[in-house]
């Protein structure tokens, strides 16, 4: 048979755009740095590259367009691709009127990809040899293609910028695609000899669809787009459709017998067919390039037309003539001839199933952007999460509750421990508690031992003594010296006396000996408390140390071995309960007991398998990524976020019902074991162990309760030796501190005495340098005008005196010079800390009491919490940190004259040591849980201003800030003569 002719499609064409500079400019804005994304943009950009050369006829320019608009399509779902986005200008050439449309619009350049698709698939058709089974369902196959991908312009692509993207224009072209398509079934229908009434209305809808693309052809919005050969062409070919129907009627007809109904389709047939040779002639025979039509379409559809039109009339004549003189059928009118029923054999494939059966994905390719996620993408993501949260939240509690009520229900029923008594009938005794092994291992597992922990204390209380009667004796020697001082050279020694400077220092080394004294009472408390259960301590710690030979056993059982089994068994040595029969026909106990282990097991192993549902749900839901579903949906799930979410969390069901299912197993095993082990329990075999196992239960709980007071005082003992341990090492370096500061105050007054003893034997010169001194004074005095002088006049005073303490100091306090090398002023001392709120601190150290005359309390944080009922260290009076730089009274001076001042010699007393003491605590018995460990000692000074010393500021005193105390702190002394290491006063005599 003759292949009819076809029109295929033209294409547009696109000049060449730049998609890698908009793209990184976008990304730049939103995302972060475009250079990680430069082989992507390149990508995308070398795609529309390729497509630009897709060949009209070949699947792999399908592909290839197909595979660019696929990109385009996930591109939109990242990027705003229009005028304010990625600004990218489009400009395609009208596939009819070759005019140029430019737009920023995405949505213009997937609408011309899909036309040149659809192009492609036309050209690819009408290209086909359909005399081969291959080409024709190759050419029935793209025909409907496309005309579904024209269909799918016209449903989502609105307000067309050119004419070939028209509504009219894409319609026409899906009439036209579609009675081609139909055109080609029917040429492989007819060539199989299917019957003449199915061929019949196949023709008919092949009319009608052609009749419908001429009018799209000639109507008033097209006029002008298309070539006039397409008109005339699809006319011919509505014209030969419609006779080739009426003719395949008529022969069904005929051989129905109904010769005059078939006489009368085949006039009207003969006249279709004859209008059909002469509008085929019509063709030219050297068609436009425009209708994209070959040389031999006109001439091959006219001989298709006369072929036809030949047999027609054949037909016709031989009808006729049978039925003049045989049938003398009547010939209805050509209006009394009944329409032909239509067909419809194509129809337009969607773009969703065009590439049924094939790898889409392998098509398209990877996602170019897929490590871009659009905000509104990850928020998506996020709420999704919470979903998944909550299911995994759901079912964990709903496996919790199970595991539970599982427990429970054991332990109300006392399973699987009576159980095991019932079977063993006691021989082995009283199992050794969990806990007791537990407790052992514990009190083996301390560092050190107790003795030698007490020991350490009384060491470090030891050092602590020996720091603080080494600070009082050095305070008291240099008084000592001074007042010595004092009473050689009287009035001439103008120091100021030791004991009003050392007030602080001294109260600061009461009030730790005392603190000392207290804690000296608590340790013997914790002491006491610990003689009390030493043996039963020892006898634990044993054990554990032992624990891989047994040793903990042993130590259970000899506590647990006063109780005569036997006895309480009430039967012979070696008889359990399994060897009693009472000769009944009903089941043994030996029966019973393995059917209640038998459900034991049942329910394990459901808990094991409910906890690995449990955690392979866990697993799959945090691998479970929905990003890709939530790009692809993204326009789709806007206002269907639930619906989606819902539909995704389907995959999780199989694992619920699974936790489901075991949930309802447990429940039935339950009820089959608490039936089971109710009757073993009513057996009166069973009964008579009912009293024998009270006793051993009583016994086990007293033995429990012993090993557990021990237990309990261990820790309560233990704690307070560590308490007790850090009170004494921040006390060490409190005590160190403290000395420190006595050494430094006992260097500056060294210093400041040798200073004075050296102006004063200055001024003791000779004779005759003090009668011209004393010349001079009265000169001065004659010169001045007859002041009167007091009977002390010749006398030099102190503010007369050549030295630099005078020099430097005001009236009656002398202060310090200042010495080559040592100019530079001392740190003043850092601001006290705050004291502790009131009753903050460990029981025994009461909080300490405001400071005297409003000034700071320097207060130590305690570090100890209060155990109630514990011996506790202290009794002592409150003690109160004295600021060392307050001013002291000095006789002779003004309200509001600089005193001295002496430095920051003070360290922190420790917080709430009192001296009243250890009296309050009398020994008493170890009480467990009631002990009080020792008290914090005061932290040592702020480190700041150790070992740093310098010399004390000059005296030219600038008046302070109001409001503001003036604070100093002395210096490091200048080097002193030579002395002997042991007493620093020793070389006293030398300073003559």
């Amino acid at each position: 048979m003759q292949q009819s002719p076809t029109i295929s499609c033209p294409l547009k064409t696109t000049t060449e755009i730049d998609w890698i500079q908009p793209l990184k400019s976008y990304i730049a804005k939103t995302y972060g740095d475009p250079e990680k994304y430069n082989e992507e943009c390149a990508t995308l950009n070398r795609l529309r590259q390729d497509m630009r050369g897709a060949g009209k006829d070949s699947a792999a320019g399908r592909d290839l367009l197909y595979r660019y608009y696929g990109q385009l399509e996930l591109l939109d779902l990242r990027f705003p691709v229009e005028e304010r986005g990625v600004r990218v200008s489009f400009t395609w050439y009208d596939a009819f009127t070759h005019k140029s449309t430019s737009q920023y619009s995405l949505a213009f350049e997937k609408a011309s990809i899909i036309f040149n698709i659809s192009a492609v698939h036309s050209c690819h058709a009408a290209n086909q040899n359909r005399s081969e089974e291959i080409g024709v369902k190759t050419a029935f196959h793209s025909f409907q293609a496309a005309a579904g991908m024209f269909t799918y312009i016209n449903e989502n692509f609105l307000h067309a910028p050119s004419t070939d993207l028209s509504r009219d224009t894409v319609k026409t072209l899906i009439n036209i695609n579609l009675a081609q398509a139909q055109e080609v079934f029917l040429e492989k229908q007819i060539a199989d000899g299917k019957k003449s009434g199915m061929l019949a209305k196949l023709a008919a809808q092949a009319a009608l669809l052609y009749s419908q693309a001429v009018e799209g052809l000639q109507g008033d919005s097209t006029k002008g787009v298309f070539d006039k050969t397409w008109n005339t062409m699809c006319l011919a070919k509505q014209f030969f459709m419609e006779s080739l129907a009426h003719y395949l009627q008529a022969l069904a007809d005929c051989d129905h017998s109904n010769y005059g109904l078939s006489i009368a389709r085949l006039q009207l047939a003969e006249a279709l067919g004859k209008e059909a040779v002469r509008t085929a002639q019509m063709i030219p025979n050297n068609p436009s390039t425009n209708s994209s039509l070959s040389i031999d379409a006109g001439p091959s559809l006219v001989q298709i037309t006369k072929r036809h039109h030949g047999l027609v009339h054949e037909k016709l004549s031989e009808l006729a003539k049978d039925n003049d003189y045989i049938y003398h059928q009547n010939i209805p009118s050509e209006s009394a001839i009944p329409n032909i029923p239509k067909m419809p054999a194509a129809k337009a494939i969607p773009v969703q199933e065009l590439y049924q059966g094939q790898d889409i994905n392998r098509i398209i390719g990877p996602d170019i952007f897929q490590k871009i996620v659009p905000m509104s993408v990850t928020e998506s993501a996020s709420l999704y999460d919470e979903e998944k949260a909550k299911l995994v939240r759901a079912e964990t509690e709903k496996v919790d509750l199970a595991n539970a009520e599982m427990v429970a229900a054991l332990d109300y029923l006392k399973l699987p421990h009576s159980l095991k008594l019932l079977k063993n009938g006691f021989e082995d005794g009283i199992d050794v508690a969990d806990e007791f092994r537990d407790w052992c291992a514990d009190m083996t597992s301390r560092p050190e031992s107790m003795e030698n922990t007490f020991t350490g204390l009384k060491m470090n209380k030891k050092k602590i003594k020996e720091i603080l009667e080494a600070s009082s004796k050095s305070l008291e020697q240099e008084e000592l010296v001074c007042e010595k001082m004092r009473a050689k050279y009287l009035e001439e020694w103008t120091q100021q006396p030791s004991s009003r400077l050392t007030q602080t220092l001294r109260s600061d080394i009461r009030s730790y000996q005392e603190a000392i004294s207290a804690a000296v009472s608590s340790d013997n408390q914790l002491w006491t408390q610990y003689k009390v259960v030493q043996s039963d301590m020892k006898e634990m710690i044993q054990a554990g140390q032992k624990a891989d030979e047994g040793a903990v056993d042993q130590l259970w059982n000899s506590k647990a071995g006063n109780l005569n089994f036997d006895q309480a068994n009430g039967r012979e040595g070696g008889e359990t309960l399994l060897d009693v029969d009472d000769g009944e026909g009903g089941p043994t106990v030996m029966e019973q007991i393995e059917r209640v282990e038998d459900l034991l097991k049942k329910l394990n192993l459901i808990k094991r398998e409910r906890a690995q549902v449990l955690k392979d749900l866990k697993d799959i839901v945090h691998n479970d990524d929905i990003s890709n579903v939530l790009i692809l949906n993204k326009k789709a799930v806007q206002n269907h976020e639930n619906a989606l979410f819902a539909n995704e969390l389907e995959k999780f069901r199989p694992h619920q019902n699974r936790l489901l299912q075991a949930t309802h197993k447990q429940s039935a095993l339950m009820k089959d074991l608490t039936a089971a082990y109710g009757d073993l329990l009513q057996d009166k075999r069973i009964r008579a162990e009912q009293s024998r196992y009270e006793a051993l239960s009583r016994q086990r709980n007293s033995i429990l309760s012993k090993f557990k007071k021990t237990y309990q005082a261990f820790l309560d003992i233990w704690e307070g030796l560590e308490k007790a341990q850090q009170f004494y090492s921040e006390m060490f370096e409190t005590a160190e501190s403290l000395d420190k500061n006595v050494e430094t105050f006992v260097s500056n007054r060294r210093s400041e005495g040798a200073m004075l003893l050296s102006s004063i034997e200055k001024e003791k010169g000779t004779d005759a340098e003090r009668q011209q001194r004393r010349l001079r004074e009265m000169m001065e005095r004659v010169t001045m005008g007859g002041e009167g002088t007091s009977p002390n006049s010749n006398r030099p005073s102190h503010s007369q005196h050549t030295s630099p303490t005078n020099a430097m100091s005001p009236p009656t306090t002398p202060r310090y010079p200042q010495y080559p090398g040592y100019g530079a002023p001392t740190p003043p001392p850092p601001p006290p800390q705050p004291p502790a709120p009131p009753g903050y601190g460990y029981q025994g150290y009461p909080p300490a009491l405001p400071p005297p005359n409003g000034s700071n309390a320097y207060v130590r944080r305690d570090s100890y919490g209060q155990l109630p009922g514990l011996p506790h260290y202290g009794g002592a009076q409150p003690m109160v940190r004295r600021e060392s730089q307050q001013p002291l009274p000095s006789p002779g001076l003004a309200p509001n004259s600089q005193q001295y001042q002496p430095g920051h010699y003070s360290s922190a007393p420790p917080s709430g040591y009192s001296a009243a003491g250890s009296a309050g605590y009398p020994t008493q018995p170890y009480n467990p849980g009631a002990y009080i460990p020792p008290p914090p000692p005061p932290g040592p000074p702020p480190l700041q201003n150790r070992g740093s010393f310098g010399v004390l500021a000059p005296t030219v005193y600038q008046p302070p800030p109001p409001g503001h105390r003036q604070r100093e702190s002395y210096g490091q002394p200048p080097p002193a003569p030579t002395q002997s290491k042991g007493d620093p006063w020793e070389g006293l005599a030398g300073w003559k």
